[in-house]
């Protein structure tokens, strides 16, 4: 018992010894403060320049059409291509997208059209970046240290983006929106310049069946686009549990999109605030889900995977319902939705990490970037739809409203897990 003690407390040490991992992980720290400074910026440009949260959640929803189009077929290329040159060239390239759209409101010559073009450009170097990102450390970190990985790299980028968000209202107030988007866009580069120092993480690869894959024709090295994706829809079909947690992240992220959507119009019209407000509710969630990070980082071995979602879906339907109680109170609004943003945090790595570290634990190392895209696909595809219907009834209901009507539909598909044996056991 006490090795085992000292072995929690040295894990973090332990990998911060990786010396690939550790690159990596500055890299997508990196990324992660650009994304959260962008956050604001971004959301508030938008909410200035359209004043629609009709177009707002239209924006929103749109963002996730490449995904959809596009993640099975990038992944399968993923897999095939260098993970450290998609990383690389894709932090490139949406620094560069981001650095058009500063330039372009700085002239006062942004419209909406331009939103959605470089929306969709973004949205498909993500379809790169993310399978990328998710084969890429489990070939960085042996599986014992898996869940501790993603906990301990969800807590240092949460911190990354507590930074951004903590900067963001500041930035904006000082430098102006313009100018603030072109920082996310510097910082997007170097992103980009530090991957290029992580070491191949395919190089030490060369296993008996890569062996054999080689001696093989041409064709076998290389099949079909096609092919892939069969491959991989077949190896979901046997892995039920994946579908179960996929299903489970569709229905929170369907009913997430109107905090998602609307957290710009709940900050002005309900808390009364401004980008400072969306600060402080963006640094309350993220500070929840490192305690949440590090947490799990320690003790997470100790309970069951199952357990570990259940109850992250508990608290994060508590938290989302609470965003509704500021709206009803005649003070102290910003500081009750920071609490209840607190708990949607820490809700949020509680569930996210036992999943992602399940996903990573049953896939087979050449097939994690298709995987990971057709996962991205199950649970993305609801996003757009919550997107476009929460612009929809935003027109005629408050958002504090939604957000406690979608607590409750999150919590249902807890009943659901309970009695299924299979996922109890994971």
């Amino acid at each position: 018992m006490q090795s085992t003690a000292v072995a929690e407390k040295q894990g973090f040490g332990q990998l911060m010894k990786i010396r690939p991992y550790m690159i990596y992980l500055s890299a997508q720290a990196m990324t992660r403060l650009g994304d959260s400074i962008d956050s604001i910026a971004y959301s508030w440009m938008v909410y200035m320049l359209t004043g629609s949260e009709l177009l707002m959640g239209t924006i929103f929803a749109f963002n996730f059409l490449p995904g959809l189009l596009f993640s099975l077929i990038t992944g399968t290329f993923v897999d095939r291509w260098s993970k450290k040159l998609v990383l690389a060239l894709t932090y490139l390239g949406r620094g560069s997208m981001v650095t058009i759209t500063a330039i372009l409101y700085g002239l006062g010559m942004l419209e909406v059209w331009h939103l959605f073009l470089v929306t969709f450009i973004n949205s498909t170097l993500e379809c790169f970046s993310r399978p990328a990102e998710m084969s890429v450390v489990p070939r960085l970190l042996p599986k014992d240290k898996l869940l501790m990985g993603n906990s301990f790299s969800t807590s240092i980028n949460r911190s990354a983006e507590l930074i951004g968000l903590s900067l963001a209202g500041a930035l904006i107030a000082v430098i102006g929106i313009a100018g603030t988007i072109l920082i996310d866009a510097a910082i997007f580069m170097i992103g980009a310049l530090i991957v290029s120092f992580m070491p191949n993480p395919e190089a030490g690869e060369r296993d008996l069946e890569v062996i054999a894959e080689a001696s093989n024709t041409e064709t076998a090295i290389k099949p079909s686009v096609l092919a892939d994706i069969k491959e991989a829809l077949a190896f979901v079909k046997t892995h039920s549990l994946l579908m179960i947690t996929t299903v489970l992240a569709m229905i929170n992220n369907f009913c997430l999109a109107p905090l998602n959507v609307l957290q710009p119009v709940y900050v002005r019209e309900t808390l009364g605030a401004g980008p400072g407000g969306m600060s402080i509710l963006g640094t309350a969630l993220l500070i929840g889900m490192i305690s949440s990070g590090l947490w799990i980082g320690r003790h997470g071995k100790r309970f069951r995977k199952s357990t570990l979602i259940m109850s992250g879906s508990v608290l994060l339907a508590l938290g989302y319902f609470a965003l509704g109680i500021p709206g009803q109170l005649p003070a102290f609004r910003v500081e009750v939705a920071a609490a209840s943003m607190f708990i949607v945090g820490f809700a949020v790595s509680v569930l996210n990490a036992p999943i992602s570290t399940y996903l990573m634990e049953v896939t087979p190392k050449h097939m994690l970037g298709r995987i990971g895209a057709l996962m991205t696909v199950l649970c993305t595809a609801a996003i757009p739809v919550g997107g476009l219907l929460t612009g929809i009834v935003a027109e005629h209901q408050s958002p504090p409203v939604l957000f406690m009507i979608m607590g409750v539909i999150m919590v249902l598909p807890v009943f659901f897990l309970i009695r299924k044996a299979s996922f109890r056991a994971i």
